[in-house]
């Protein structure tokens, strides 16, 4: 179905149908009341806002990577070079989220996840 088509199904809709539009109204008032008038664009804000989802995602990965790590260990598919090596990665790894964490003045409870039906990321 075309664009234009299905635009002038909504406004058909909208225009011959109105249903209850105080409801409506009584609900978005209610919404902008909660919303701020201006978006907070403080640059020091931004930049947290940003480390957070960056750090989240790092440590997402992180942690599947160990249980990857832990699976392949248990089940005698790396040498005893490969794990040290691992190791000493996730150890460096670790050292740096903590020093980047103290930066931008992040917890480990700031980069928690609800994963849904995994739960929480940590």
């Amino acid at each position: 179905m075309p664009v234009l088509d299905l635009d002038r199904q909504v406004e058909d809709k909208l225009l011959c149908n109105p249903g209850n539009l105080s409801s409506f109204a009584t609900e978005l008032e209610e919404v902008s009341s909660v919303l701020p008038r201006r978006v907070n664009a403080d640059p020091e804000m931004v930049e947290r806002g940003l480390a957070k989802l960056v750090l989240t995602l790092i440590e997402l990965l992180r942690q599947l990577m160990e249980r990857q790590a832990l699976r392949r260990i248990e089940g005698g598919s790396l040498s005893e070079e490969e794990i040290e090596r691992l190791g000493q990665t996730f150890l460096k790894l670790e050292e740096r989220m903590e020093e980047l964490k103290e930066t931008f003045g992040l917890e480990d409870e700031d980069l928690n996840l609800n994963l849904g039906p995994l739960g929480n990321l940590m």
